[in-house]
Order: C-alpha cells, then structure tokens, then sequence
C-alpha cells in the first residue's frame, strides 16, 4: 500500500473534488518505474523528470479520468499509488 508520507516530492499538489469525494492522487517511493500508470492514466501519470520514477502531474479533471486513475492504482506491481483524502494530503 502506498505511503502519504513517503510521497515522491515532485507529485502535482492540490485536490479533486469528483464522485462526491475530494482527493490527491500520488505516487510514492516504492515505483519501480513500470509505466504502468501512465499507461493506464496518461492524462494523470508520467516519468519524473530525472526520469527514474513515475508522478501524478494532474489530478483528475472528470470521471473518466478519475476512474483511468483507480485502474492505474489498482494495476500498479508494487502499490506504489495512493489516493487519499485531500484535506489528508494537504
């Protein structure tokens, strides 16, 4: 299970307030570098810019996305995604 507080620092900050909950999506130090989820949320996910890691860059904007974002959680190797409360995260 991803770790808040192990959160890679480059991750976008913020909130999304979809489906009735506010959240932040972030991807924390255990990623592997799989791509994984920039492939399954390329709209939300993709490469650090040392490329050696993944980061959420963009919280969901719509349910789709929203949705793009659980499926790359859920399909991460290493949980490494992590989604919580907003008002946890900031």
């Amino acid at each position: 299970m991803a770790d808040r507080a192990d959160a890679w620092p480059d991750n976008v900050g913020g909130s999304v307030d979809l489906g009735g909950r506010r959240l932040w999506f972030f991807v924390d130090r255990q990623c592997i570098y799989c791509a994984v989820c920039s492939d399954a949320a390329p709209r939300n996910f993709r490469a650090s810019d040392d490329e050696d890691h993944d980061i959420c860059f963009q919280q969901p904007r719509d349910l789709t996305e929203l949705a793009q974002c659980e499926e790359a959680m859920a399909s991460c190797p290493v949980e490494a995604i992590g989604c919580t409360p907003a008002d946890a995260a900031e």
